[in-house]
C-alpha cells in the first residue's frame, strides 16, 4: 500500500538508484536508502495530546522498531509519518536527501488488507493499476516466487492461510521500490512458527530499505531490528536507542537476546512477578 499521492514517484524515485541481488534472483534497482528525521512535538486524538516531544531518528538502509503496551501511541506516530494525521505545529519530519516523503513511503498495516476477489497477483498488481500505470507483471511474480507463494499466485485471499495472506500483504508492499517503509504489527495474529518464519523473510526481502516497524513482542524487536526504543510511562517517554548488532534475523536462543530481552521488559514496567 503507498501512501499519499504518487504522481510524483517516478521522478523523485530515479534520482538516487542503486543496484541489489534480492535474494539470488535477477538484478533490480532500489531506491538509495534514506535517513529520515522525525521531530513531533506533540499527537492529538479528539482534541486531546496523547504523546509529546518524540524524536526518532531512523537510519538509512536499516529498521527500527518501536515498542510499547497497547494504547500508548505507537500506531499515532506511524500514522502521522504517513500524512494520515496531520502534523502538528512545530513539528517537522526530515529527510537525508532534502525531498519531501509525499509518495514514498510503503505502508505494511495489522491486517493484510487483501481485497477477497482478486488472486494473489492482482492483489500484488493493485497499486500499479490504481495509479493507472502499466502492471509489471514479471516483477510482482518474481517476487511472489521470493515469498514462496510459486502455487499460489491466481488463488484468492480465502483459499491462503493467515500466513500466505501476510506474504502476499509483504510482496505487494515491496512492488513499489519505495525507500520508506512502514510496518505496523505486521505478524501479531499468526502463531508462533508462522511468526518466527515470517520475521526471517521479512529482514531478507526489506535488507537495506529504511524501515520503521511496530511491535508488540520484544524478541521479534531484538531478532530484526537495528534499533530498538520503547514508549512507556506515564508521562509517556520514548527510551534512549538500544543498538543491535550483528546480522539479521538474530538466534533468539542467544545469551545477548535473552539479556536484552530482560531489560527491555523492565523498561515496559514488569517485574519478575508478571512474567
Amino acid at each position: 500500500m503507498v501512501v499519499d499521492d504518487t504522481t510524483s514517484v517516478a521522478s523523485q524515485a530515479t534520482r538516487h538508484i542503486l543496484p541489489q541481488q534480492v535474494a539470488g534472483d535477477t538484478d533490480a534497482t532500489l531506491p538509495e536508502p534514506i535517513g529520515v528525521q522525525i521531530n513531533l512535538a506533540n499527537i492529538s486524538y479528539n482534541d486531546q495530546i496523547i504523546l509529546e516531544n518524540i524524536k526518532l531518528n531512523l537510519e538509512p538502509g536499516k529498521t527500527t522498531c518501536l515498542l510499547g503496551p497497547s494504547g500508548v501511541g505507537k500506531t499515532s506516530i506511524l500514522k502521522t509519518i504517513a500524512g494520515f494525521l496531520a502534523l502538528s505545529p512545530a513539528s517537522s519530519i526530515e529527510t537525508s536527501d532534502g525531498d519531501p516523503l509525499q509518495g514514498r513511503i510503503s505502508y505494511m498495516d495489522q491486517s493484510d488488507l487483501l481485497l477477497p476477489w482478486a488472486s494473489s497477483l492482482d492483489n500484488v498488481l493493485i497499486s500499479a493499476r490504481l495509479k493507472g500505470e502499466r502492471p509489471d507483471f514479471d516483477k510482482a511474480n518474481q517476487l511472489l516466487d521470493q515469498v514462496g507463494l510459486q502455487d499460489k499466485k491466481q488463488a484468492i485471499p480465502a483459499e491462503l492461510s493467515g500466513g500466505m495472506k501476510q506474504r502476499v500483504a509483504l510482496a505487494r508492499t515491496l512492488m513499489d521500490d519505495s525507500p520508506l517503509v512502514l510496518v505496523d504489527e505486521p505478524f501479531s495474529a499468526l502463531d508462533a512458527i508462522t511468526r518466527h518464519r515470517l520475521q526471517g523473510l521479512f529482514a531478507k526481502m526489506l535488507h537495506n530499505r529504511t524501515v520503521l516497524m511496530i511491535t508488540h513482542d520484544p524478541m521479534e524487536a531484538l531478532r530484526i531490528g537495528h534499533h530498538i526504543f520503547v514508549l512507556s510511562g506515564n508521562p509517556v517517554l520514548l527510551s534512549p536507542d538500544l543498538k543491535m548488532t550483528g546480522a539479521v534475523p538474530r538466534d533468539p536462543a542467544s545469551e545477548t537476546l535473552r539479556q536484552r530481552y530482560e531489560l527491555i521488559l523492565s523498561m515496559l514496567g514488569m517485574t519478575r512477578d508478571d512474567r
